[in-house]
């Protein structure tokens, strides 16, 4: 085959294309290095405080309540001893007694539990519901953004409350249900952010090197996309968190979604705001917990936050530089 044979096989659009494909791909490794330093002193940035070591230590406190603090209850959580009915702290009842003589300490120990593992479950269905519609809806077409962007917007239109409190009551008094109906409503919240995120991303050059590599869309998703949303979802998670311990508080404040007696944060304030006379100090525990582990959830998730700046990313410079410089002899 002569060479003016093979000049139609390969046109200059096709060589235009190669060349890009080549610049695409170099600009690729460039901001791979460049951004990798900024994505690993992403959780330094929380450790590099006292205050963020603090919030590190109430969350792995909290989280350690919830898994071992059934166990390790002085006495029974359901157990009614009427001779020490609102009994003040003594060394036997460190937090006192509830209305029923409850140990208080007991039950807060024991409702750690509820609390923390169905706010999990609330966040757990957000991610799902929102993450994973927020970034195919980047890639997969028209029609499926058009369509999820319109469930979402229905879903932001109802009032988070009164929507868990009515499937609560459709699918019965049970906490999961309602995390279910939470978990729904919170999810747009998580896809609209990943969503904006993956947009921002989707038309860098590394993106687009790729895609005219012939890469599928999940192989730019997994291998791209996802590490650069990562922090995104991970702010989002800790403000979700949050805020759905709040809601259940608030839910099991009013009753709805536990079955008595099992012991709750928001039931235990609940029952003790009717006794405020004889014991003032009493909705103290409970409204402490949920204060210290939101505080800490929203401190962590604002350290993250300000890690991604380039105002953050500069402090957390400045604090490695000064930790690894030697110290002057004398």
């Amino acid at each position: 085959m002569t060479t003016e044979a093979l000049e139609p096989l390969v046109t200059t659009d096709d060589v235009a294309v190669i060349d890009a494909a080549d610049d695409l791909a170099l600009g690729f490794v460039d901001d791979a290095v460049a951004t990798a330093s900024p994505r690993r002193g992403l959780f330094a940035s929380v450790r590099s405080t006292w205050p963020g070591r603090i919030a590190i230590g109430v969350l792995v406190l909290i989280a350690l309540l919830a898994i071992i603090g059934p166990f390790i209850t002085p006495y029974d959580p359901n157990f009614q001893n009427t001779q020490r009915v609102l009994a003040g702290p003594s060394l036997q009842h460190l937090l006192g007694t509830d209305y029923v003589g409850r140990d208080v300490l007991s039950r807060l120990l024991a409702g750690s539990t509820l609390s923390v593992v169905t706010s999990l479950e609330a966040v757990g269905i957000a991610l799902v519901v929102g993450v994973i519609p927020g970034l195919l809806s980047v890639y997969l077409g028209r029609p499926f953004e058009w369509a999820s962007l319109r469930l979402m917007d229905s879903l932001m239109a109802l009032p988070l409350m009164i929507f868990a409190i009515a499937v609560a009551a459709l699918l019965g008094n049970g906490l999961h249900q309602a995390m279910f109906a939470v978990g729904i409503l919170i999810a747009p919240g998580f896809y609209r952010l990943t969503r904006a995120a993956a947009l921002s991303f989707s038309g860098a050059q590394y993106v687009t090197a790729a895609e005219l590599m012939g890469a599928s869309s999940r192989w730019v998703i997994t291998k791209h996309v996802w590490n650069k949303v990562l922090p995104v979802i991970v702010v989002t998670t800790a403000n979700a968190m949050s805020v759905a311990l709040l809601i259940v508080a608030s839910l099991t404040f009013l009753g709805i979604g536990v079955v008595p007696p099992n012991p709750t944060w928001g039931g235990m304030l609940a029952s003790d705001l009717g006794y405020l006379h004889q014991r003032p100090y009493g909705p103290l525990f409970p409204s402490l917990l949920v204060m210290i582990t939101v505080g800490a959830l929203n401190y962590i998730a604002d350290s993250i936050r300000d890690a991604g700046t380039d105002a953050g990313r500069a402090r957390l410079r400045r604090r490695t530089s000064q930790r690894s410089k030697p110290e002057a002899t004398p």
